[in-house]
C-alpha cells in the first residue's frame, strides 16, 4: 500500500491524525494501534429524506437497534442544519464543500442540459477529488445530482458508474468492500431512507390510529399513512446499516473505516422537504470509527452544539490526514478549537419548477426565516400535489375545514420575515417577527443573514439566464406555471416548445475541463425527457 501513497507517508499520516484529534496520549488495545497506523477508509452513507426517528435519538416507536448500537458506539450529533433541504442543492454543497448559493449551483435539478451549465472555477477540487490526490480510491453507489457540469471520471476512479440524478443505487454496482479491502478509499452509498415505498413483510407496519401528528397537519389518513410509512424506512435503513457493517467486517476493513451516517434533508411531507424549518433542514448524523472511537468520543459522545452539514467533508478530510482547502466552509468537528457554530444557515431556492427563494437563520435557540417573495404562496404547484396527503389537505382547506395554524400553508401570501423561538414552539407556528418583545433577536438575526449574503456573494439574489429557465420548461414542460416560465413562453411563442438544444448552441466547456469523452451527458439529457415529459 506503500507504494501508492502521493502525498503523506505512514508516520507522517498517523501523527496528523493523532494531533487533530486529541494533544494527549490514550491507551488503547494492541488491535486499535495497529489499525490507527493505517490511513482510514472514509465512508459516506447518506440517506434520502429521512428525519431522525430511530432509536439513536430517543425515538422508540419502531426498532432500529443498529442504529443505536452504532451510535452509542461513535458519536452522535443532535444539532445538525444541512446547508439546502433538497437533494442536489445539499449534494453539491457537500461534495464541493462550499455553500451552493456562492458557486451559483443552488437551483435544484439544474445546469444538466447541453446548453446550460455551471462550470467550477479553476483549480477547484472537489471532496473526491483532495481524496484522489491524496492517494485514494473514490466511488459513489447511488445518485450524484450535482447542479454543475463535471468529468465523473476526475471525481470517482473506483468505477465506472454513471450520472445518476433519481431515487438510489443509479449507478454501476460493483463489490467494493472487496475490491478496496488492500487500499484507502473514500466512498459514499445511497439509501433511499424516505423514499422507501415497498417493504419486505418482516417489516412490521405501524399502526397510523397510534401517531400524534403536529399541530399544523390535519388529522387525515394520507397524513397519517405518510407518518407511518416514515416509521418503516427508519426499519429499512436501520437494515441497510447492518449489511453494509457485515460487508465492512467481512472482508476486514470495518475497523479502519470511518463512517459517516446522515440525511440529507427531512422527510417529504409539507413543512418538512423543500421548507426551511427544523423538519426540513435538521438532520440525524453519526461517526463511528471503530479503531478510533475512543479518540473520536474525546470531545463527547453526544454532542449538541450547532453544526453544518458542510462540517462533514471537512471533518472527512481532516480525519485522512488532508488539508482542507482554505476555500471550503466547513470546519473540522473534532479539532480542539471547534466550539460549536454561532449559526447556520440554510438556503431555499427553486425546487424543480418551483420558483421561489428563502435563507434561514438557526442559532441556538432561535429560528429565523427571510422570505424574499412573500407575494408567493407556499402551496404554489409542486411534485406532491399529486400525493394523498396533499390532495386531502387542499381538499379540507377549499371547504373551510382547517384551523387557523393549518390555513397558512395555503394562504395567497407569506410573511417577509419569520421568527421561532425553539424552546417554547419546538412546531414553529408562532411567528414572533412582529412581537415587540424579540425586536432585537429579530435584529440580530436579520444582520447576520444580511451580512453573510454580502460576504459569501450569495447567488441567489441574482435572476437566472434564459438558458436556465428554458431549461426548467424543457424538463418539465406545462406542470411550470411559475411567473419566469409563462414570461418565457410569451417572448418566446413559436419555439418556447421546441427542446432547447434546438435553439440554443452547445455550451463551450473550459479548456482546463474538457467536456467528457463518451455519450453520458447526453443520456442524461435524455433521461431527463422520458421521465418526466
Amino acid at each position: 500500500m506503500c507504494k501508492r501513497l502521493k502525498v503523506f507517508n505512514v508516520i507522517t499520516t498517523l501523527i496528523m491524525s493523532l494531533s487533530v484529534l486529541t494533544a494527549g496520549a490514550i491507551e488503547q488495545s494492541d488491535k486499535e494501534n495497529t489499525q490507527l497506523k493505517k490511513r482510514p477508509n472514509i465512508l459516506w452513507i447518506y440517506i434520502e429524506d429521512q428525519n431522525n426517528w430511530n432509536n439513536a435519538y430517543g425515538d422508540f416507536t419502531v426498532d432500529t437497534p443498529t442504529i443505536k448500537n452504532f451510535a452509542d458506539t461513535g458519536v452522535r450529533f443532535n444539532n445538525t442544519m444541512q446547508p439546502a433541504p433538497v437533494c442536489s442543492a445539499t449534494r453539491s454543497a457537500l461534495v464541493t464543500g462550499k455553500y451552493q448559493t456562492t458557486l451559483g449551483v443552488h437551483e435544484h435539478r439544474s445546469n444538466r442540459s447541453s446548453y446550460n451549465g455551471i462550470f467550477l472555477p479553476k483549480g477547484y477540487k472537489t471532496v473526491p477529488e483532495l481524496f484522489i490526490d491524496a492517494g485514494y480510491k473514490t466511488f459513489n453507489i447511488g445518485k450524484d445530482d450535482y447542479n454543475f457540469k463535471y468529468d465523473r471520471s476526475k471525481i470517482y476512479n473506483a468505477h465506472k458508474g454513471k450520472v445518476g440524478f433519481q431515487g438510489a443505487h443509479d449507478g454501476e454496482k460493483f463489490n467494493w468492500a472487496h475490491d478496496l479491502s488492500n487500499q484507502p478509499f473514500f466512498g459514499q452509498i445511497q439509501l433511499k431512507g424516505g423514499k422507501h415505498h415497498k417493504f419486505n413483510a418482516d417489516i412490521p407496519p405501524v399502526k397510523s390510529i397510534d401517531i400524534t401528528l403536529p399541530p399544523y397537519y390535519p388529522d387525515t389518513p394520507g397524513y397519517r399513512k405518510s407518518w407511518a410509512k416514515h416509521y418503516q424506512t427508519q426499519v429499512m435503513s436501520d437494515i441497510e446499516l447492518k449489511d453494509i457493517l457485515v460487508n465492512l467486517e467481512a472482508n476486514g476493513i470495518l475497523d479502519n473505516t470511518i463512517i459517516f451516517w446522515f440525511s440529507d434533508h427531512g422527510m417529504e411531507l409539507l413543512r418538512h422537504k423543500q421548507a426551511l424549518y427544523e423538519d426540513s433542514v435538521k438532520v440525524p448524523f453519526i461517526v463511528n470509527w471503530p479503531a478510533g472511537n475512543k479518540l473520536l468520543r474525546q470531545k463527547g459522545a453526544v454532542r449538541n452544539e450547532l453544526i453544518s452539514g458542510l462540517d462533514i467533508p471537512a471533518t472527512s478530510l481532516a480525519l485522512a490526514g488532508i488539508e482542507i482547502p482554505d476555500y471550503y466552509d466547513g470546519k473540522n468537528l473534532f479539532a480542539d478549537s471547534f466550539k460549536g457554530r454561532d449559526f447556520v444557515i440554510s438556503a431555499k431556492d427553486r425546487m424543480d419548477f418551483t420558483f421561489d427563494r428563502g435563507r434561514t437563520v438557526r442559532t441556538e435557540n432561535y429560528r429565523y426565516i427571510k422570505n424574499f417573495h412573500p407575494e408567493i404562496p407556499r402551496s404554489q404547484p409542486q411534485y406532491r400535489d399529486k400525493i394523498d396527503f396533499s390532495i386531502e389537505g387542499r381538499a379540507l382547506f377549499e371547504q373551510g375545514k382547517l384551523n387557523e395554524v393549518q390555513r397558512r400553508y395555503y394562504a395567497p401570501t407569506k410573511p417577509a420575515e419569520e421568527l421561532y423561538d425553539l424552546k417554547k414552539d419546538p412546531h414553529q407556528i408562532n411567528n414572533l417577527a412582529s412581537n415587540k418583545a424579540y425586536s432585537k433577536e429579530l435584529i440580530k438575526h436579520r444582520e447576520i443573514l444580511m451580512n453573510w449574503i454580502k460576504q459569501t456573494d450569495d447567488k441567489g439574489q441574482y435572476p437566472e439566464s434564459e438558458t436556465a429557465i428554458k431549461e426548467t420548461l424543457d424538463l418539465w414542460g406545462k406542470s411550470c406555471v411559475s411567473q419566469a416560465c409563462n414570461n418565457y413562453r410569451k417572448k418566446h411563442p413559436r419555439t418556447y416548445n421546441k427542446p432547447g438544444d434546438k435553439i440554443y448552441p452547445p455550451l463551450e466547456w473550459p479548456s482546463y475541463l474538457p467536456k467528457p469523452k463518451g455519450s453520458y451527458y447526453d443520456e442524461l439529457e435524455d433521461v431527463y425527457r422520458a421521465k418526466f415529459q
